[in-house]
């Protein structure tokens, strides 16, 4: 009994439909044979291939694939909320994103996921005091991703970053669960104070294209940041801001503005 209990609990579902999805890629698309094979088939786990991603893509003259490749099994292995957190982070894409329309997308192709990803595993060096490396892959994500995320940061699950250029997040920020941000966002600072000084954002928070939330202040949980809002003061949960400077347009018009991704106001500001 307990020899099949532990079978049942080694069984990965969205691993097992990863593998199906790209057993099906391949068929159609045998040109892409090398890709698939060494970024999904040749793995045992969705840990591995994701290891195998963050070596790969962040490896550069400087630092070889096989050092960074250790770090990331390392990190899988000691930390299990890493892999649950990029299980989150892939449904969140594919539920939410209407370009994408298989797991396998994210994996592949979205710089979005694995910027978040490579970002986790920055933060796990950082709060293990490996500092120094966090900031290389800090740094080596901005140089390939375009995305610029202090590893100090707290990010929570369930992100979804669409496009993911040009995203800039600073090091005192806190965004929680199930949030979703389009190109260009900034989550920054006002100046050259030190301590906490970046935005907290709460649960469930849709934010636009080119936004920029900006200090030590507090979105509230299940509201939208309207796309290019310059968001200077904290703003209330289930609420629309705009503007330059933002403010309180109305309600936020559902829920759970961060799946549902309705961008559209109406009325006027």
């Amino acid at each position: 009994m307990a020899e099949a209990h532990s079978k049942v609990a080694t069984v990965d579902p969205v691993w097992q439909r990863v593998r199906e999805e790209a057993l099906a890629a391949l068929r159609q698309e045998p040109a892409l044979g090398g890709l698939i094979h060494s970024s999904l088939l040749h793995h045992t786990s969705l840990d591995r291939a994701l290891a195998y991603g963050f070596a790969q893509k962040l490896a550069s003259s400087d630092m070889g694939e096989q050092v960074l490749r250790e770090i990331a099994d390392l990190a899988y292995a000691q930390d299990p909320e890493l892999g649950q957190a990029a299980r989150s982070d892939m449904m969140a894409v594919y539920d939410r994103d209407p370009a994408c329309h298989r797991f396998i997308e994210p994996i592949l192709f979205f710089k979005g996921f694995h910027a978040i990803q490579a970002y986790r595993i920055g933060h796990w060096l950082w709060t293990h005091g490996r500092k120094d490396m966090a900031y290389f892959v800090q740094m080596r994500v901005s140089e390939v991703f375009s995305v610029d995320i202090h590893p100090a940061a707290r990010i929570g699950k369930g992100i979804m970053i669409d496009h993911a250029h040009s995203i800039v997040i600073g090091e005192t920020a806190v965004v929680g669960d199930n949030v979703s941000m389009l190109h260009s966002v900034t989550l920054g600072g006002t100046g050259k104070e030190d301590g906490d000084r970046h935005p907290k954002i709460g649960n469930g928070v849709l934010i636009g294209a080119g936004a920029k939330v900006l200090g030590n202040i507090n979105v509230g949980y299940c509201s939208r940041i309207a796309a290019g809002s310059v968001v200077l003061h904290d703003v209330p949960h289930n609420t629309t801001v705009a503007g330059v400077p933002a403010k309180v347009i109305g309600e936020a018009g559902c829920s759970q503005p961060s799946i549902t991704m309705d961008q559209l106001i109406s009325g006027e500001i």
